[in-house]
Protein backbone atom coordinates (compact mmCIF):
# COMPACT_ATOMS: atom_id res chain seq x y z
CA UNK A 1 0.00 0.00 0.00
CA UNK A 2 1.16 3.18 -0.72
CA UNK A 3 1.88 6.11 1.36
CA UNK A 4 0.12 9.03 1.50
CA UNK A 5 2.55 12.14 0.59
CA UNK A 6 2.91 14.95 2.91
CA UNK A 7 1.49 17.22 0.79
CA UNK A 8 -1.35 16.31 -1.79
CA UNK A 9 -0.97 17.60 -5.01
CA UNK A 10 -4.31 16.75 -7.09
CA UNK A 11 -3.69 16.00 -11.03
CA UNK A 12 -5.68 19.85 -11.78
CA UNK A 13 -2.46 21.51 -9.27
CA UNK A 14 0.23 19.36 -11.37
CA UNK A 15 -1.74 20.24 -14.79
CA UNK A 16 -1.05 23.76 -13.88
CA UNK A 17 2.17 23.91 -12.64
CA UNK A 18 3.42 21.85 -15.82
CA UNK A 19 1.48 24.86 -17.51
CA UNK A 20 3.45 27.39 -15.75
CA UNK A 21 6.93 25.35 -16.27
CA UNK A 22 6.50 25.11 -20.33
CA UNK A 23 4.64 28.90 -21.27
CA UNK A 24 7.43 30.25 -18.81
CA UNK A 25 10.52 28.16 -19.96
CA UNK A 26 11.05 26.99 -16.59
CA UNK A 27 12.60 23.27 -17.25
CA UNK A 28 14.61 22.37 -14.32
CA UNK A 29 12.54 23.63 -11.67
CA UNK A 30 10.84 22.07 -8.77
CA UNK A 31 7.87 22.98 -7.12
CA UNK A 32 8.34 24.47 -3.34
CA UNK A 33 5.39 25.23 -1.20
CA UNK A 34 6.25 26.77 1.98
CA UNK A 35 4.44 29.10 5.12
CA UNK A 36 5.83 32.35 5.82
CA UNK A 37 4.78 34.99 8.35
CA UNK A 38 2.14 37.03 7.00
CA UNK A 39 -1.73 37.29 5.68
CA UNK A 40 -4.40 38.78 7.88
CA UNK A 41 -4.33 35.21 10.08
CA UNK A 42 -0.65 35.20 11.06
CA UNK A 43 0.88 32.52 8.38
CA UNK A 44 0.58 32.76 4.75
CA UNK A 45 0.95 29.91 2.03
CA UNK A 46 3.68 30.54 -0.69
CA UNK A 47 4.92 28.69 -3.63
CA UNK A 48 7.38 28.80 -6.02
CA UNK A 49 9.46 27.10 -8.64
CA UNK A 50 13.26 26.33 -7.22
CA UNK A 51 16.51 25.04 -9.39
CA UNK A 52 16.69 21.14 -8.55
CA UNK A 53 19.78 21.95 -7.92
CA UNK A 54 18.75 24.49 -5.09
CA UNK A 55 16.41 21.98 -4.09
CA UNK A 56 18.91 19.40 -2.71
CA UNK A 57 18.74 21.23 0.98
CA UNK A 58 15.27 21.42 1.16
CA UNK A 59 12.93 18.04 2.19
CA UNK A 60 12.06 16.29 -0.68
CA UNK A 61 8.31 15.70 0.14
CA UNK A 62 7.25 13.42 -2.64
CA UNK A 63 7.10 13.06 -6.85
CA UNK A 64 3.46 13.18 -7.98
CA UNK A 65 2.10 13.29 -11.19
CA UNK A 66 5.57 14.27 -12.34
CA UNK A 67 5.63 16.75 -10.34
CA UNK A 68 8.66 17.12 -7.60
CA UNK A 69 7.33 18.92 -4.47
CA UNK A 70 9.71 20.10 -1.83
CA UNK A 71 9.62 22.10 1.42
CA UNK A 72 11.97 23.55 4.00
CA UNK A 73 11.57 21.80 7.58
CA UNK A 74 9.77 24.86 9.20
CA UNK A 75 6.99 24.71 6.63
CA UNK A 76 6.38 20.78 6.90
CA UNK A 77 5.27 21.69 10.12
CA UNK A 78 2.22 23.71 9.28
CA UNK A 79 2.17 21.59 5.51
CA UNK A 80 1.77 17.84 6.69
CA UNK A 81 -1.57 16.49 5.50
CA UNK A 82 -2.05 19.59 3.18
CA UNK A 83 -3.86 19.23 -0.15
CA UNK A 84 -2.94 21.74 -2.63
CA UNK A 85 -5.38 21.99 -5.50
CA UNK A 86 -6.05 24.14 -8.68
CA UNK A 87 -9.79 25.55 -9.64
CA UNK A 88 -9.81 26.52 -13.36
CA UNK A 89 -13.06 28.55 -12.08
CA UNK A 90 -13.68 31.50 -14.32
CA UNK A 91 -14.53 33.31 -11.21
CA UNK A 92 -12.15 32.01 -9.13
CA UNK A 93 -9.37 30.01 -10.66
CA UNK A 94 -5.95 29.60 -9.07
CA UNK A 95 -4.33 27.48 -6.48
CA UNK A 96 -5.88 26.20 -3.79
CA UNK A 97 -5.07 25.08 -0.19
CA UNK A 98 -6.91 22.29 2.05
CA UNK A 99 -5.09 22.82 5.21
CA UNK A 100 -6.65 20.50 7.98
CA UNK A 101 -4.21 21.78 10.58
CA UNK A 102 -5.59 25.31 9.28
CA UNK A 103 -7.32 26.33 12.93
CA UNK A 104 -8.73 29.86 11.11
CA UNK A 105 -8.23 30.84 7.44
CA UNK A 106 -8.87 34.46 5.92
CA UNK A 107 -11.63 35.00 3.63
CA UNK A 108 -9.34 34.66 0.06
CA UNK A 109 -7.92 31.09 1.61
CA UNK A 110 -4.21 32.42 1.05
CA UNK A 111 -3.66 32.46 4.63
CA UNK A 112 -4.31 30.97 8.13
CA UNK A 113 -2.95 30.37 11.94
CA UNK A 114 -2.44 27.26 13.41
Amino acid sequence: MDEKPAIILTKAAAEAVKQIIEKSGLGGKVLKVFVKAGGCSGLEYGIEMIDEADAEHKKLLSEQHGIKVYTDKKSYLYLNGMELDYSFDMNDSGFKFKNPQAQKTCGCGQSFSA
